[in-house]
């Protein structure tokens, strides 16, 4: 079923405009929190899937007279493999795992970029044959996909041996387990499956990730403001805490979080105050619980101010 009198499924718009609606509220949360660079960096990959819905869902139409057929192809099929080249990027700069480097940096453009370039720009450009595009240009795309994955799943196994930090592992395997669907796209696209079946493989995952940052900024934000409600009544004993530094061994700048923590900073203002990003504090964070044998910053303040 057809909207608009233009090629996009019913399905489609669906989809695009929940997803426009999810953008806006993370967009939101993100002026809030401008240093939230996972949360940029995740605004982007929505913002690309959109584009790819956008795109895929309105070309090839030739009721549009003001593009070509060839470039509204071209722009259809390039939105899929921008989307799909940016996965490994995501997963490198939104959760730090730099194993992926090589992937996201040269990885991507050789083994996608190139092959997208040579047979749906220049070989589609000279032939108008996007079948002979589709047929030869996702060979390399395909088993590259399989090599990232792998390499993908690695890096977060190894992040988290290295880390231990149970809340970000689930963030990525999440978001790993909304990635994987994308492989299909190419048996969806080789036999010409229906827009709405492509759709729904594409895109559902997202959807559900995208639900579930939204509701964990909801729910944390509630944890905060009870948990400041009650440090406000814990007593600071400058003596105990430097003591406790000293027995817990933590470091200078495990101190420095530690003082700051005791002062009822946000990691935010803690960031801003130690010019380190807040993802880098909630490290400090992690490896101090660890050592102090805490797990909420309400426990690390009584422990701390008592002897």
């Amino acid at each position: 079923m057809l909207v608009f009198g233009t090629e996009m499924h019913v399905v489609t718009l669906f989809f695009v405009t929940l997803e426009l609606v999810m953008f806006g509220v993370q967009f939101g949360y993100y002026l809030n929190q401008p240093e939230d660079k996972p949360r940029f960096w995740y605004l982007l990959l929505l913002g690309l899937l959109i584009v790819y819905n956008v795109s895929g869902g309105l070309f090839p139409d030739s009721e549009i007279t003001f593009i070509s057929i060839r470039t509204q192809n071209i722009i259809a099929y390039g939105s899929g493999f921008l989307m799909a080249s940016y996965f490994p990027f995501y997963f490198y700069m939104a959760f730090e795992l730099k194993r992926l480097r090589f992937h996201a940096i040269y990885g991507v453009p050789l083994f996608l970029l190139l092959p997208y370039v040579v047979f749906f720009i220049i070989s589609y450009s000279l032939n108008d044959n996007i079948d002979f595009a589709v047929k030869y240009g996702i060979i390399i795309p395909f088993f590259y996909s399989f090599i990232v994955l792998r390499a993908i799943l690695i890096a977060i196994r190894v992040h988290y041996k290295e880390n231990r930090n149970r809340r970000f592992y689930i963030e990525e395997i999440a978001v790993y387990c909304a990635v994987v669907p994308w492989v299909a796209m190419v048996p969806i696209t080789y036999f010409h499956f229906s827009q709405a079946i492509e759709v729904l493989f594409t895109n559902l995952g997202f959807l559900f990730i995208t639900g579930m940052f939204i509701f964990k900024a909801t729910r944390r934000a509630k944890q905060e403001r009870e948990m400041y409600a009650e440090l406000e009544v814990i007593p600071i004993d400058q003596v105990a805490i430097d003591a406790n530094c000293k027995r817990f061994a933590l470091s200078p700048r495990e101190n420095d979080v530690v003082n700051m923590i005791c002062q009822r900073l946000r990691y935010k203002e803690i960031a801003e105050k130690l010019f380190i990003s807040e993802r880098t504090v909630n490290k400090h964070v992690q490896n101090i619980f660890n050592k102090v044998e805490v797990t909420t910053r309400s426990e690390l303040v009584r422990k701390m101010n008592s002897f």
